[in-house]
């Protein structure tokens, strides 16, 4: 047997949109491939640039509007596939905060400059008619429901399980960028240019495993909801059921891209260089779909 590549995995928020690595960890998939995965906790958002550069991580679990903000910092990124090409986030506020008036003064929380809580917060806002110059923007980590709950901060953007967690508590949304559909190419998979020249053929493995991982999640309901109640440490069968779902209605099978999702983000950040190319590579997954490697996993899945 040949010997296995090391590729390391960036995780910056665990989420249901990082499930199809882990799915597709849990199964051996990746070794299937020749790859010997290994998922690396990292910062995100303005770290990304660096952690992957320097080859710290070969792939990064990120929006397209991290790479936008790397590659404006001299980095070169780009977005290779996706597992979320909407925004599947919703805006709880803290007691006493249930409209948009009532932010006005207040502190809203993100998970980190950069990450993908930090642009479409400002598409929240201004949704709702402000603009970030009317609260305060804070850093204050992965979990933020705590933080809404106990009033450290006023208000912050949720992605599963959260989101179920403060719907379930019976937390009333002030936006839902969930349930607007909004196009955004939220949870990319991004390389350095570099290392898809110079590797193309470990990309190429990475995204036919984690491909094939979500047809298996698909398709084996009750290992997927196993492997998510494990990797989010989930007990509530309501929420596990829930996550899974969200995960089956919103996940691109085939971590096809979203142009239209990468135009909302040009749009929001307005980068010196708006050329989508600049950020997207759609080259594997042209080459999987003229080699009928997705219509072999319809097959083999029967989906």
């Amino acid at each position: 047997m040949a010997e296995l590549k090391a590729f390391k995995v960036g995780l910056a928020s665990p989420a249901n949109t990082f499930f199809a690595i882990w799915m597709a960890k849990a199964a051996e998939l990746y070794k299937a491939y020749g790859l010997e995965v290994d998922i690396v906790p990292v910062v995100g958002g303005s770290k990304s640039g660096p952690d992957l550069d320097s080859g710290h991580i070969h792939l990064m679990h990120i929006g397209m509007s991290s790479v936008v903000r790397a590659n404006s910092m001299g980095h070169d990124l780009v977005t290779i596939g996706s597992l979320s090409n909407i925004i599947r986030n919703t805006m709880f506020g803290a007691p006493g905060v249930s409209n948009p008036v009532d932010l006005k003064g207040g502190v809203i929380g993100i998970s980190s400059v950069g990450s993908e809580t930090d642009p479409t917060t400002t598409l929240a806002l201004r949704k709702m008619g402000l603009s970030r110059e009317d609260v305060t923007i804070k850093e204050i980590g992965v979990e933020r429901l705590s933080a809404v709950c106990e009033g450290k901060v006023s208000a912050s953007l949720m992605g599963e399980p959260y989101r179920s967690k403060a719907l379930a508590m019976g937390m009333q949304p002030l936006i839902d960028l969930y349930a607007d559909r909004t196009p955004w190419l939220y949870s990319g998979l991004v390389v350095s240019r570099k290392f898809l020249a110079e590797r193309r053929n470990l990309a190429v493995a990475f995204i036919k495993a984690t491909v094939e991982g979500n047809y298996l999640a698909l398709a084996n309901p009750k290992q997927a909801k196993e492997t998510l109640a494990r990797e989010l440490n989930l007990s509530d069968a309501k929420i596990i059921n829930e996550a899974y779902e969200n995960f089956k209605r919103e996940t691109p099978i085939n971590t096809e891209l979203t142009f239209e999702g990468a135009k909302n983000i040009i749009d929001i950040l307005q980068p010196a260089n708006k050329d989508l190319n600049a950020y997207l590579d759609n080259s594997i997954h042209e080459e999987l779909q003229n080699d009928g490697f997705f219509a072999s996993m319809k097959t083999k899945y029967k989906i």
